[in-house]
């Protein structure tokens, strides 16, 4: 008998769209999708049935109401309900349309046709890896990597840690970078990464996927990296801060994203204590993405 999977459907004003999507990857929700429905955003997660009771769904729902109300915000309808397992890994597809990111890159989900443009495409299947580029600290990330590494081919070799479904790597690789490092703890993200490179026709010695976190990393590597990736949570990113110089060199520069505009501080405290400084902060409703270089 094929497991259950709970579908949960999330209708909220767009502003708070980020926050949601927070709250349900904190939750331990997979394959998130969002879609405007007139003034309100409709947003659909799904989590297996084994994981969570419904008393643990009602808790979220009333978190995800107190984080809007404490905002000044309408609170979000959410409601559940099961679908069975080969229903669940399609389901948020149907939801999941070709977009634009920055200047150069158009996202294409890996079973549609790519539209005609002169943008540099990446084909994604996530699985339920995160990085659909859907959300904006992915969004923040590759419009980074647009600065950072221009149109010209380039020498730079990054490491991207926590690398979900490999989107920045391929993104780096694609605007000309010359080898990226990746790791995730999650090995289905491991073999997310690898099915994208093949499906964007990377060269396998251009892109190296292993299991593991930066100790992972520094175990890959032969010499420091020239740029380094890091779309995860703010707690996290601060745990990887400290070991980061043991990857770096003087001219290191790094992209830092998944962080709540109130963890900026403790963030940029930490880069300061370890010999880093932000260079700037974008911004994008209430997620920050820090760009950052050796002080």
């Amino acid at each position: 008998m094929a497991n259950s999977w709970w579908e949960l459907q999330i209708r909220c004003d767009p502003v708070l769209e980020d926050l949601v999507f927070w709250r349900l990857e904190d939750f331990g929700c997979r394959g998130t999708s969002s879609e405007i429905k007139g003034h309100s955003c409709l947003m659909r997660a799904y989590l297996p049935q084994i994981q969570v009771q419904q008393l643990d769904l009602a808790a979220l729902s009333l978190l995800l109401r107190q984080d809007a109300l404490c905002d000044g915000f309408p609170a979000p309808a959410t409601q559940w309900h099961l679908i069975d397992e080969e229903d669940w890994s399609s389901s948020w597809k149907d939801h999941w349309h070709p977009q634009e990111v920055g200047d150069r890159f158009l996202i294409n989900p890996a079973w549609l046709a790519p539209p005609e443009t002169d943008r540099l495409i990446i084909k994604l299947d996530p699985g339920v890896a995160f990085g659909t580029g859907a959300h904006a600290t992915t969004q923040l990330c590759l419009e980074s990597l647009e600065m950072r590494l221009g149109e010209n081919a380039t020498d730079a070799v990054v490491a991207d840690i926590g690398c979900g479904s490999g989107i920045l790597s391929v993104g780096a690789l694609m605007l000309g970078a010359k080898h990226a490092y990746a790791v995730d703890i999650d090995p289905l993200a491991v073999k997310a990464t690898l099915e994208n490179r093949d499906m964007n026709q990377i060269e396998p010695h251009r892109l190296t996927a292993a299991e593991g976190s930066i100790e992972a990393m520094i175990g890959l590597l032969s010499a420091p990296v020239d740029g380094i990736l890091c779309n995860i949570l703010a707690e996290v990113i601060i745990d990887l801060i400290p070991p980061m110089s043991e990857i770096a060199k003087p001219s290191t520069w790094g992209i830092l994203s998944g962080i709540l505009l109130d963890q900026v501080k403790p963030v940029a405290d930490t880069l300061e204590q370890s010999g880093w400084i932000v260079a700037t902060l974008w911004r994008r409703q209430d997620w920050c993405c820090l760009n950052i270089r050796r002080s």
